[in-house]
């Protein structure tokens, strides 16, 4: 029975253990939320989608263009009315002469035909364009550009919002340790409160002393409200960027800020902003070969097929047909559309080169930044060390009556300083090789 109770405590132990590491939110889990229910994520995508959408709508003019009609009339008059008066020659007389004599007979004749007063159709039309100037084709092709285009700037977006979504949980992260760093402080100055309290009822002191850590302790308290409030309010702002309610108990954030120091070699990368700029260009060459097109003639088959009783009886009918258009006059117009587009493709040539050489210098100032962050955070980590052997010694010496208590609280808020500096360095590290990786892809 016993060994039962231990297996449901130990299932039970786990089942909290792993409950409490599922609500810690790391990094990429922070990038999973926010690329499932960010808003600029999802507008990115419905972008993409559009742009798809337009591919598939330019493809279709591959293929004929089917129509159908239906069509029905009445006149008040006879659109075609026709009889013997209207008949101005010699037979039209004798052909009135033998109407009338039949008529007499009561045979009943119509002197005149009335013709289309009533009818209706039904018809179906299907144009097949045999050639289009080269539009169809350089109008597919530029459809295709621009879904590469959606997807490149989708790219961008997602690099910023991520870049944004990181530095907020850092700031997050690095709160909360100077939070814990602070607590480390307040408990050192408890400390040398009780030391400073015994030499004082020992007559070894002043109550100077007590009251300048009284003082100490009352900022350190003041200060680590203030990181409270900074806590609550970047994790508000984290919660809106990955798009989750903020929870009442706060954030669970993975603090090991070296989780981010992983990342993967793109031997093939190239900056999404130039790609784009590149699209930019074939896209005018496209452009142009469209307006080029408007002035090249335009030449297209089609067949009609049709049934009704237009004028008469009901009966079916065929036509088959071809048309070829000269646009003369679009000529003119067209050598300045050329031209236009010829100035734009030179524009962003232009543009290229230069973006070229900004992210040249951009790469290498990240380089560099990234090289110094890390050659600080070795000097950070060695001012650490001698500010914790500072403090050290400064207590010792306090207890043997050597310093004043200014003397270890000055050392406790060096130590400090320099504890919160270590954080605030591995954060600027991180971050300045997380924007290498994004720029360089290494």
């Amino acid at each position: 029975m016993k060994k039962y109770i231990l297996i449901v405590f130990m299932a039970v132990l786990a089942f909290g253990m792993n409950a409490q590491k599922a609500d810690v939110l790391t990094l990429d889990s922070c990038f999973a939320l926010a690329k499932a229910n960010n808003a600029q994520f999802k507008t990115s995508q419905i972008e993409i989608e559009k742009a798809k959408q337009v591919k598939k709508q330019v493809f279709t003019k591959y293929f004929p263009q089917v129509s159908a009609g239906y069509l029905a009339y009445y006149a008040v008059n006879p659109l075609i009315k026709y009889g013997v008066d209207d008949m101005h020659d010699e037979f039209g007389e004798i052909l009135q002469a033998i109407i009338e004599v039949l008529n007499e007979d009561g045979a009943g004749i119509p002197t005149e035909i009335e013709l289309m007063k009533k009818g209706h159709s039904i018809s179906a039309t299907a144009i097949q364009p045999i050639y289009a100037g080269g539009r169809v084709r350089n109008g597919n092709k530029l459809a295709k550009l621009g879904v590469e285009a959606a997807e490149l700037k989708a790219q961008v977006s997602e690099r910023d919002m991520l870049e944004s979504i990181e530095s907020t949980y850092y700031l997050v992260v690095g709160l909360k340790s100077k939070v814990a760093t602070l607590e480390s402080a307040l408990a050192l100055i408890d400390s040398l409160d009780h030391v400073a309290d015994v030499a004082y009822k020992a007559g070894l002191v002043t109550k100077n002393d007590k009251l300048r850590v009284a003082l100490e302790r009352n900022k350190f308290k003041a200060l680590q409200l203030q990181l409270n409030n900074g806590i609550v309010l970047a994790s508000q702002l984290l919660c809106q960027e990955i798009g989750i309610e903020y929870p009442e108990e706060g954030l669970h954030l993975d603090d090991d800020i070296n989780h981010s120091g992983v990342f993967t070699e793109n031997d093939g990368f190239e900056r999404p902003e130039l790609r784009l700029l590149q699209l930019q260009i074939d896209a005018e060459v496209f452009y142009k070969r469209l307006s080029r097109g408007e002035a090249l003639p335009q030449i297209g088959v089609g067949a009609t097929v049709s049934y009704g009783n237009l004028v008469k009886n009901y009966k079916g009918n065929a036509i088959f047909f071809a048309s070829v258009q000269v646009p003369i006059m679009k000529w003119w117009e067209t050598s300045h559309k050329i031209k236009e587009h010829n100035l734009k493709i030179e524009e962003y040539e232009l543009m290229q080169k230069d973006l070229t050489e900004k992210m040249s210098l951009q790469e290498k100032q990240a380089y560099n930044q990234m090289n110094e962050a890390e050659a600080l955070l070795q000097s950070d980590k060695s001012a650490l060390d001698m500010a914790l052997e500072n403090y050290r010694v400064a207590e010792l010496n306090y207890r043997a009556g050597i310093n004043t208590v200014t003397d270890v609280l000055e050392a406790n808020a060096l130590l400090l300083q320099a504890q919160n500096a270590i954080t605030d360095r591995m954060i600027t590290y991180a971050s300045a090789r997380r924007r290498y990786h994004d720029l360089t892809g290494r």
